[in-house]
């Protein structure tokens, strides 16, 4: 059977992104958008329309939006939570009952998300887990991953509200110094977020220092329809955004991606140990290459060298409880201690020193819009250069001579 068949108009639900920086009108005008789309739907008489709409509020701002809603003669539903594991079964409910679903703010939800992710970790370690680290990022997307892809396929009309991040590239100076500069702007979520929507839009205000008068701006950083791609528009409505949405196949039929293929029957079984015994196989060697490493330059058992190798241990893994680094701690946390352990010993790198390196911090982590970039670590100054005269004897022959300072 062939894996392709004819292209159709299977886009059938309304998926926008709003982002911006506070004051920026995104609640406001989602909240537009998404009556304008119900009264639109329902002059159409698409089925659905006349349920009410679904909004997961995380800011307070249903109080606030509820008499336009109440005004157009739309019932809005809101459930007040920050819980990211509210946020799929919030997209499943919305699916079956609403008419569309409004998120504001998103942002909320990956952070709930990572300080969750850290508290358990500060459990399991018990000690204080404050900033994420490259073996957690995993989980935390392929958790982000479960959301982000039934928001694309949902038979739902989608709209999501975001603050503003920022994307960073470092640069240098005319003195060769390394500075952070703003090179872009993103939803701040997870780093793919702003990919999912058919329609991205960053709100602006601006502000007429004469007049004093207030005005918000809408700038189409991405319409797949073509129809808006790039556009600015002064104080945007549903009318704004309708050329795009009379794009969309409106009451036909949705077709995303194929969430159930996948390529698990192309990896090759293997008699050998599973995955989760090689992981615990592999921490066994590590602990053992500790061990022996200690022993060799700290073979007696006098109060002396055990202190020093105890020194050691809470220097390189941070901890000094030997239960914690041999049944918690990640592979990879140690295999890094070991490795440094190995360079302050023996001079030289471990077998690991190729494969782990100092890990930097991943930027996207959250871009909040109030962030500002690091300072650049000041560039170490160089040597200074000798400086020489030169001395011609008689026959003209050069010699240089160092100079005195």
């Amino acid at each position: 059977m062939s894996l392709f068949k004819p292209a159709g108009d299977t886009m059938a639900f309304f998926k926008a992104g709003f982002m911006g920086e506070a004051g920026s009108g995104k609640t406001h005008t989602a909240t537009l958008v998404t009556i304008g789309l119900i009264q639109h739907l329902r002059k159409k008489g698409i089925p659905g329309s006349e349920k009410p709409v679904f909004m997961l509020d995380t800011e307070q701002g249903s109080a606030w939006v509820k008499p336009m809603f109440d005004d157009a003669g739309i019932e809005l539903m809101v459930a007040k939570t920050r819980a990211f594991k509210d946020l799929v079964p919030a997209l499943r409910e919305a699916e079956r009952n609403s008419s569309a679903m409004l998120i504001d703010s998103i942002t909320h939800f990956w952070e709930e998300l990572q300080n969750s992710h850290m508290k358990r970790r500060s459990e399991q370690l018990g000690r204080s887990y404050n900033r994420l680290e490259f073996q957690d990022w995993a989980f935390l997307k392929r958790a982000w991953r479960e959301f982000s892809d039934l928001y694309v396929n949902s038979h739902l009309h989608c709209i999501l509200c975001g603050r503003l991040g920022y994307e960073y590239e470092t640069e240098k100076d005319e003195n060769g110094r390394k500075q952070i500069e703003k090179s872009g702007v993103k939803m701040a979520a997870e780093k793919g977020l702003g990919y999912e929507p058919n329609i991205l839009v960053w709100m602006e205000r601006d502000m007429d220092l004469a007049s004093k008068v207030v005005h918000r701006k809408a700038i189409v950083l991405k319409d797949r329809s073509q129809r808006l791609d790039g556009e600015q528009f002064p104080n945007p409505t549903f009318q704004t955004f309708l050329p795009h949405i009379d794009y969309l196949s409106l009451g036909g039929k949705h077709e995303g991606f194929d969430a159930s293929r996948n390529s698990e029957d192309v990896i090759p079984d293997d008699d050998g140990p599973g995955l989760s015994d090689l992981k615990s196989i592999r921490r066994g060697i590590v602990l053992d290459e500790i061990e022996a490493l200690l022993v060799k330059h700290y073979p007696s058992t006098s109060a002396a060298e055990k202190q020093a190798k105890a020194a050691l241990v809470l220097k390189h893994f941070k901890t000094s409880s030997w239960t914690e680094i041999s049944k918690l701690m990640p592979l990879y946390d140690l295999q890094y201690g070991y490795n440094e352990l190995h360079v302050e010993l023996e001079n030289a790198p471990s077998r690991y020193g190729d494969a782990i390196k100092p890990v930097p911090k991943v930027d996207d982590e959250i871009p909040h819009m109030d962030a500002k970039p690091a300072e650049a670590a000041p560039v170490s100054a160089e040597k200074p250069k000798r400086k020489y005269r030169v001395r011609v004897d008689q026959k003209g022959a050069v010699t240089p001579v160092e100079a005195a300072e």
